[in-house]
């Protein structure tokens, strides 16, 4: 076990002096701008901020000269105008007034099927009624010429008769 200490403490000891070369280093790297030593300034601003002003918010103390360190209780700002303005643009207006039952009923097993199939329906019934128009006209042609002979016969008697 003694072994195991004295190499620790070796190590340690190793370790703190490449710290100090480092430091030393990064000190040399430095520019001074008063001609100050490194170690002088940093000692200064280490006691600066240590010494900072007490501010006390929460504790009131008992000493007439710590009480004149106290800070005013802060009083909270009105935000009742700020909250409004966004619950006004957090609510949108309703896009649908009413409720469709259409919309709410679920849909029925087989609808992925008729959405799949509409687009071919409608190119049949396109089909099917231009068919049925065809069929249209040639009936009227035919009952055209049917029309011009009852006509044309017609005529012929009336022709006949004089």
């Amino acid at each position: 076990m003694e072994l195991g200490k004295g190499s620790l403490q070796e190590e340690a000891l190793k370790r703190k002096e490449r710290l100090k070369a480092l430091r030393n280093k990064q000190l040399q790297n430095r520019d001074p701008e008063d001609g100050e030593p490194e170690n002088k300034r940093s000692l200064e601003e280490i006691e600066e901020v240590k010494h900072r002003e007490l501010k006390l918010r929460n504790y009131t103390p008992e000493d007439e000269e710590l009480r004149e360190r106290q800070v005013p209780k802060a009083k909270p700002a009105s935000v009742e105008e700020k909250v409004r303005d966004q619950l006004e643009a957090a609510n949108p207006e309703p896009v649908i007034e009413e409720v469709d039952l259409a919309n709410l009923a679920p849909r029925k097993p087989d609808w992925d099927l008729k959405r799949d199939v509409a687009k071919k329906l409608e190119k049949l019934e396109k089909r099917t009624q231009r068919a049925i128009a065809e069929l249209i006209r040639d009936r009227l042609k035919g009952s055209e010429d049917d029309l011009a002979a009852a006509v044309g016969a017609v005529r012929g008697d009336e022709g006949d008769s004089d």
